[in-house]
């Protein structure tokens, strides 16, 4: 009775999840102007909208690169920072973990006008550069959490048994340390750039015209006009994100079976 109860009660959490997510995904294909039930007719009008209208297209190509370039800096600096967290040799190493993670925790209305304020006073404002940065630091703490816990699985025998044989600490960390973490850098690397594209808040504070993500401009359609292209604009961020997803269980997944795995 009790495994009944679990699954009756998974499985109604679940639906509570999911079913808000499917029930946009079939009106982006409606032919009908308007976001309603029933759709009269499939039709790919609004991805031909997204493609074709210039405010759509310049939005998707922002969020790829916005992204992409964020998550290159979070990787590169929350991977540097969760190395030099590893061992806790560094003084006050809880305090400067937490000062890590408090982009998670603190409101993005505040952080965006923390962010913007300091964007105006490095000559940053409205840039591409700015937005970047802004995103990264949003997106960093996911970084060092994903290659904390990748580094802290890694038996530290090996690496001292790397150095024991002459290999410095460069050559250590490219030839044992950095392959036995890449499943958990490419994790945060994906939570990072899935951050980066569906942030809405702090974009608003930091990018100027020029500098609109999808996200945003989402958004604004939704504030002058609800169309069925924000539901094909929906449709593209949830399956890239499930892709994302799909990805990350890959590599989890080719970890697990790695032989040796197990010990």
């Amino acid at each position: 009775m009790l495994r009944v109860i679990q699954v009756i009660f998974g499985t109604a959490v679940a639906a509570f999840l999911v079913v808000p997510i499917v029930a946009i995904l079939p009106l982006a294909f409606t032919s009908s102007i308007f976001l309603n039930y029933p759709i009269p007719s499939a039709s790919m009008r609004w991805f031909d909208e997204l493609a074709e209208e210039p405010v759509w297209r310049m939005s998707i190509i922002n969020s790829l690169v916005i992204g992409g370039a964020a998550t290159l800096v979070s990787v590169v600096l929350g991977t540097a920072g969760a190395l030099g967290l590893r061992h806790g040799r560094i003084p006050l190493g809880e305090a400067v973990r937490t000062m890590f993670l408090v982009p998670m925790v603190v409101p993005p209305v505040v952080l965006g006008v923390g962010l913007q304020i300091t964007l105006v006073r490095l000559g940053l404002a409205n840039s591409h550069l700015g937005v970047v940065v802004s995103h990264a630091v949003l997106c960093i703490p996911f970084v060092v959490v994903s290659v904390s816990t990748a580094l802290a699985g890694i038996d530290t025998q090996v690496e001292l048994a790397a150095a024991s044989l002459g290999a410095g600490p460069l050559r250590t960390f490219r030839r044992v340390t950095f392959p036995l973490a890449f499943p958990g850098i490419v994790t945060g690397g994906v939570f990072a750039f899935a951050t980066s594209l569906d942030e809405v808040v702090l974009t608003l504070f930091v990018a100027g015209p020029n500098q609109r993500t999808l996200a945003r401009q989402m958004f604004s359609s939704i504030r002058e006009n609800i169309s069925p292209a924000i539901a094909a604009a929906a449709f593209l961020l949830i399956v890239g994100t499930l892709l994302l997803a799909g990805l990350v269980a890959l590599l989890r997944w080719r970890e697990r079976a790695r032989p040796g795995a197990s010990e």
